[in-house]
């Protein structure tokens, strides 16, 4: 059973239990989360906050302590050393992932079935041993990998993972409006839209980008994900009924030196960025289930399990080659409940942790995708427009500016004149990108300076545009 912020605060010292009645008071009075509440009462600092929702996970002292059955355990190790041949417990900490004394008891179940003997040693001591595997070991191995090819670190249980991924949630991040205005400084976003942007994130609550294409939904998406601060850890893999689930994604998941000594703690887990996941129009259903190999006879974690604890951003939603009903009727339960269930191939089905900050992003008119009850389960809806005259004149200025390209203003009025005013065309926040892109590679092709002057403006605005 997992505790609730203020009783693992209280358990961990950093506030008193009448701080927390004061902090719960406040927060039925004024809204907002405990963790904003222990702040402005100046029972906590957010630094120290953010590090109780940070701990690393402690090492295993005993098999017990994995979770894992020692059997379990010495079976991985024989694949292993399978594709080692001769191997030292130290070279088996590096691959598996467990604590030297834990592989050493399996190693010793293995030497008692006469799967692995002893090859020799450099010194008395046992970390010195040289191991081998011999033939019925090699033949015992090759019958593990029938039943499953995963050869990989040590697996997490279930139980464990739901604590961890409950400590780090994305729903303990705050938010500052400093923070906001910093991170959002390199696009040219609305005043207005940043300051309905900053409570938003803050709740941690489903965000809905819609507006015209081209216009930075993807971007204002992509820079609401540099805002989560801090790393979680995560599983290489979860074990689960028998059955092993790869979690970790170098696509995915971006690892980060570990912040402890090997030995302080679980190096089943590592330290990454907050997760930031993208699926865009090839989104289906079968993606958001468990992905069975029959090769491997393991799975890989759908992608909002690869997201926990971060960010889950369906781009181009509307656009995926199933019916949007159907992918929002999949996402009532996790979306309300914040769990999910998924099932194993076995028909099995278990909950797991749906800790993750959803972004939907559409260039389709919201009430021709959704009925109103889905749009009233997202709190926190955003136009992203247009921009104005002055917007799509800053935007052309920083373009060209990151291009190495002087900007001209009589040439930027004689576009805006000659082509959006008389072709009543709308000025688009990708346009000044991509009109660009046609004068450096212009430049580039005959070997000359990029320079925006009429000849140039005219000439990408033909290639770029069907003529009218």
């Amino acid at each position: 059973m997992k505790k609730p912020l203020g009783e693992r605060l209280v358990d961990e010292g950093l506030i008193s239990p009448q701080q927390l009645d004061m902090a719960l008071q406040r927060q039925r009075l004024r809204g907002g989360r405990l963790g904003q509440n222990l702040c402005a009462l100046g029972y906590l600092d957010e630094k120290k906050l953010q590090s109780s929702f940070s701990k690393a996970p402690e090492p295993p002292q005993t098999v017990e302590d994995t979770g894992l059955d020692l059997n379990f355990i010495a079976d991985l190790i024989l694949k292993h050393i399978l594709f080692l041949g001769d191997f030292t417990l130290a070279e088996l900490v590096a691959r598996v992932r467990l604590p030297a004394p834990i592989l050493d008891l399996a190693v010793e179940e293995l030497r008692r079935d006469h799967f692995v003997k002893v090859k020799g040693a450099a010194l008395y001591a046992k970390s010195s041993y040289q191991f081998s595997i011999t033939e019925p070991g090699i033949r015992r191995a090759n019958a593990l990998l029938d039943v499953s090819r995963y050869v990989g670190p040590a697996p997490v249980v279930l139980e464990d993972y739901r604590e961890v991924i409950d400590m780090q949630t994305v729903r303990s991040v705050l938010v500052g409006e400093e923070q906001v205005q910093k991170v959002f400084s390199h696009l040219v976003v609305s005043q207005r839209l940043l300051r309905r942007l900053g409570p938003a994130l803050s709740s941690g609550k489903e965000i809905f980008l819609y507006g015209p294409p081209g216009n930075g939904k993807t971007s204002i998406a992509e820079t609401i994900a540099d805002l989560l601060p801090g790393a979680v850890y995560m599983p290489y893999a979860l074990l689960v009924r028998g059955e092993i689930i790869n979690v970790y994604d170098p696509v995915s998941h971006r690892a980060l030196p570990p912040e402890h000594s090997g030995d302080d703690f679980d190096q089943r887990w590592l330290l990454v960025r907050r997760p930031v996941v993208i699926a865009g129009g090839e989104l289906t259903l079968r993606t958001l289930d468990l992905d069975f190999n029959p090769i491997t006879k393991y799975y890989e974690a759908p992608l909002q399990v690869k997201a926990n604890n971060g960010v889950f951003i369906i781009d181009d939603f509307g656009r995926q080659h199933v019916d949007p009903q159907q992918l929002l009727n999949r996402w009532m339960v996790p979306l309300d409940r914040r769990i999910d269930f998924l099932t194993l191939h076995t028909g099995m089905k278990f909950e797991i942790p749906f800790d993750t900050l959803v972004i939907f992003s559409t260039n389709i008119e919201p009430r021709d995708l959704v009925d109103e009850a889905f749009l009233r389960r997202i709190h926190y809806k955003f136009k992203v427009d247009y921009p104005s005259d002055e917007e799509y004149e800053k935007i052309f200025r920083q373009v060209c500016h990151l291009n190495g390209i002087v900007f001209d203003k009589q040439v930027f009025d004689y576009l805006v004149e000659n082509f959006y005013e008389r072709l009543q065309i709308r000025f688009s926040a990708c346009h000044p990108q991509d009109l660009v892109d046609h004068i450096l590679q212009d430049a580039s092709y005959h070997g000359s300076p990029p320079v925006m002057d009429r000849e140039h403006i005219t000439a990408a605005w033909e290639d770029y545009f069907v003529c009218r």
